[in-house]
């Protein structure tokens, strides 16, 4: 912790002197608007003095590079930053001393790391709730493939990967199909020539230990040559080791096999070119038949207990070896009804404190093996509460601003941020909780398990402080401090009162409001209620995430907040104006104004530093005047949602300018009932587009159709209200070469949908909401090679009777069939003749073809 100590304090030497730098600057009335130029240049100057000062380490003769108002207390900030090099110099000197230590006891550690390293040390393999994949293993195994092939069993710590590799080593089929089975535990600290070692004491019996790596390969090989054999690589963190091994495993077409176990999804990948087997969790089914049989075997359960049960297993979450551990204490335990209870309320600290060495332990390891670009983002995944679905988008935003990113050239901070993500999503560290219309993660989520291996790391490391419902103790001195959502009023007003002021960030779940004191050194500040203060005058913001009771009028002095990346406002008063200084903001990356939109000015006229090059994100803007200048200023737009709702006959041409541009991939536009036809028919999309979402009043379709017919890259379209003037709408081949997604809501007077062959190549998903005067689907529907789910949402009869001959039509001629569809209505009728068409749609219904009353 003292190196962690040291950053920080460099962190506040520097930060304190670019805040007394702006604090001068708004000193001076006459100097405001040059404050932000001015920290830059002082962060330049700092940085050369900086390197001035490291070769001469001369503080008094740094300081007189520095024009004395400009630069405060410089000789007060060098004498600062001397003490923390100092500090540093010594923690490098004892670190250096230790490392020859250190690194003979890893030595010595990783002999023994063989029984630690995966839940194969569990007392009794039990395997419950794999048959599927045993059976799909087996198949494998002793199919007709002839070629070595290298089969990895993936999944996270304590799914049963071990497990099930040492059920299929010691199955009949198993020992009677191969002549030669072998199994070794690689492990994180691995050794090729012990590995190999094993490897051949358990096919020869004899440990070769005089002979080198190299030696021992060969004599492995020699005796594998012609002999179909299974070897078993457990617990593999690395390609590296397959890459020393591999040439000693002979491939001669006999059909011998390798079976790897790793946490790492993308390992397999590297492997072999063939599927993974996947493990899953458990099911409630199976999960509570491990359960019975872990803690009673073949008895009974007792009836008084079950209840309670299936309570402690459905907080288990379908892992194995949550389940195994707290079965295997209940196995040990008194059967009382108010013991059980207790488990069950203690379940989380009861399993992480049972067997330590076999159940956080085994967790631990994925940690451990993460690089260390990957720590802080894993850790920072804890702050969030219990099974809470974690938005993808908002969590990457915040990486980005508490520096978690490790710069890469010609790769956006957005770009990294998704390649962590994926990273830990194939380590297994992460869950997937639900894919976007194209694919991508929207929501992610952490096992119970993991989520507290996160939060008891984050705690060793003063990483975060989560505040409890008790007074906090300690809280001052935390850089960044949660707050979650059951948190009582009172406790969020003391923790207020002691908070320290060099907090870095500020995370508050809490419904109820906050009032910001002396936290000048503030970068991430996100809050669920209502903020109290002035939070624009946390010059050293980097996200702000705010929400207030009014109309908030955002002052001119937001341009202080000279770093600040992220802006996200909400606010239910009355539509404001954002102040022309917001130009001023180089660093924003995405600007967000919520519930009530705001009136974006129009930059400076010619004033050519005022340009936004960094901003990738704005929502939330009304009647946005886009022309030639305002494209000039926001080259690097990527996602843009804007609103109409009154003509303004100087800015009805402006959305003629969206094809400039070039980089916008996301537009949601909203058009009032009281706007314009205009705005529509001067529309022009870039071709840039990949999601389009628009809410088009009274306007008709069929033209702006035609426009958004042509886009080459778009994948999702949604549609909101508007009218089809001719009452159909043709799609002919080459439109929408790439669209995935399709959902049309409230648009009217559709009767006619044809579609010509080789049409919508790609859709996977179609949703109809509202759609009563559609008659018939176009049977090309069924012939869509990718399409997966149909939704209908109070659609009419004829529709949903044209789709369900559709979907038989396809049945007949497939068997299975590649989609399903889902019909939703209301059946409100009280007519004696709707009523009867409302059970003929029930009658429809089928296991692919599913019909719900809502």
């Amino acid at each position: 912790m003292r190196i962690v100590d040291a950053a920080h304090a460099v962190q506040d030497v520097i930060e304190s002197y670019i805040m007394n730098v702006i604090e001068l600057g708004r000193s001076s009335p006459n100097e405001e608007s040059h404050i932000c130029v001015k920290v830059r240049l002082s962060i330049s100057k700092l940085a050369k003095i900086c390197c001035f000062f490291n070769c001469f380490g001369d503080a008094a003769h740094a300081a007189e590079e520095v024009n004395s108002r400009e630069e405060v207390s410089c000789i007060d900030f060098y004498q600062d930053l001397q003490q923390v090099i100092e500090e540093m110099n010594v923690i490098k000197k004892e670190a250096m001393e230790t490392s020859a230590e250190a690194q003979m006891q890893r030595k010595v550690s990783s002999t023994h790391a063989g029984s630690l390293t995966s839940s194969s040390t569990v007392k009794e393999s039990m395997m419950v709730g794999f048959d599927d994949v045993q059976l799909q293993l087996l198949d494998r195994l002793t199919g007709g493939n002839r070629n070595r092939q290298i089969i990895p069993i993936t999944g996270m710590g304590g799914i049963g990967k071990t497990t099930l590799a040492r059920h299929i080593f010691e199955h009949a089929l198993v020992k009677e199909h191969f002549d030669i089975r072998a199994w070794t535990t690689i492990s994180q600290t691995y050794n090729v020539r012990e590995t190999l070692s094993q490897v051949l004491h358990q096919v020869t019996g004899n440990l070769g230990s005089d002979l080198s790596e190299n030696e021992l390969g060969e004599k492995l090989y020699k005796y594998l040559y012609g002999r179909r054999y299974i070897i078993i690589l457990d617990d593999m963190w690395s390609v590296e080791v397959w890459n020393k091994m591999r040439f000693f495993f002979p491939d001669y077409n006999d059909g011998s096999r390798v079976i790897v176990t790793t946490r790492l999804s993308n390992l397999a990948t590297e492997l072999t070119n063939s599927n993974s087997i996947g493990m899953r969790f458990l099911d409630d089914v199976c999960s509570w038949s491990l359960f019975s049989k872990t803690v009673f075997g073949d008895e009974v359960f007792p009836f008084q207990l079950e209840e309670i049960g299936k309570k402690i297993v459905g907080k288990c979450k379908g892992l194995p070896l949550s389940i195994a551990v707290i079965g295997g204490l209940l196995a040990k335990s008194e059967l009382t009804l108010e013991y059980w209870e207790h488990i069950e309320k203690n379940l989380s600290s009861i399993v992480n404190s049972e067997n330590d060495e076999y159940c956080l332990r085994v967790l631990k390891l994925s940690y451990d093996h993460l690089p260390a670009y990957l720590k802080p983002c894993f850790l920072y995944m804890g702050m969030f509460e219990e099974d809470e679905k974690i938005w993808v988008a908002e969590l990457m935003r915040l990486w980005v601003c508490e520096g978690f990113l490790k710069p890469i050239i010609n790769k956006s901070s957005k770009t990294i941020a998704n390649e962590y993500l994926k990273e830990l999503v194939d380590r297994n560290l992460i869950l997937v909780d639900e894919l976007g219309a194209v694919g991508n993660i929207t929501y992610c989520k952490m096992h119970d398990l993991v989520r507290d291996l996160s939060f008891q790391e984050a705690e060793k490391q003063r990483f975060y402080y989560v505040l409890g419902q008790q007074c906090p103790q300690g809280i001052n001195s935390q850089r960044r401090i949660v707050i979650p959502r059951s948190t009582s009023a009172m406790t969020v007003r003391d923790a207020m009162e002691t908070m320290s002021s060099c907090a870095r960030s500020f995370i508050c779940g809490a419904y109820t409001d906050c009032r910001l004191l002396d936290f000048r050194f503030l970068r991430t500040l996100s809050s669920s209620e209502y903020l109290e203060g002035n939070v624009f005058q946390l010059v050293n913001l980097r996200y702000l995430r705010a929400r207030f009771r009014e109309a908030f009028p955002i002052p001119s002095s937001i341009s202080l907040l000279w770093n600040l990346h992220t802006l996200i406002v909400s606010s239910f008063g009355r539509i404001s104006t954002a102040p022309v200084e917001i130009w001023k903001m180089h660093q924003l990356k995405h600007v967000e104004f919520k519930y009530r939109e705001i009136y974006l000015p129009d930059p400076p006229s010619g004033d050519s530093d005022v340009m936004m090059e960094n901003l990738e994100t704005l929502k939330g803007v009304i009647d946005f005047n886009l022309n030639e200048e305002m494209v000039k200023r926001i080259p690097n737009i990527k996602k843009l949602s804007i609103s109409y709702e009154n003509k303004v006959m100087e800015r009805v041409k402006c959305l003629s300018y969206l094809q400039c541009l070039s980089k916008l991939e996301s537009l949601t536009c909203f058009f009032g009932y009281g706007s314009d036809a205009e705005y529509l028919q001067s529309i022009s999309f870039p071709h840039s587009l990949k999601k389009l979402s628009l809410q088009c009043g009274k306007f008709h379709l069929e033209e702006i159709l035609e426009k958004i017919a042509s886009l080459p890259l778009l994948e999702k379209l949604t549609l909101t209200n508007g009218q089809f003037a001719r009452r159909r709408w043709e799609i002919v081949e080459g439109q929408f070469p790439s669209l995935k997604y399709l959902k049309m809501h409230s648009c009217m007077n559709m009767e006619c949908w044809t579609l010509e062959d080789s049409c919508l190549p790609r859709l996977e998903q179609l949703h109809l909401l509202w759609k009563k005067s559609l008659e018939e689907f176009p049977s090309e529907i069924g012939e869509i090679p990718t399409l997966k789910s149909i939704r209908l949402y109070e659609c009419s009869e004829s529709a949903v009777v044209s789709l369900k001959r559709i979907v038989d039509e396809q049945e007949e001629l497939q068997g299975e069939l590649s989609f399903h569809v889902l019909v939703e209505s209301s059946f409100f009728s009280q007519e004696q003749e709707e009523q009867e068409e409302q059970e003929e749609l029930q009658r429809l219904a089928t296991p692919n073809f599913r019909v719900v009353k809502l």
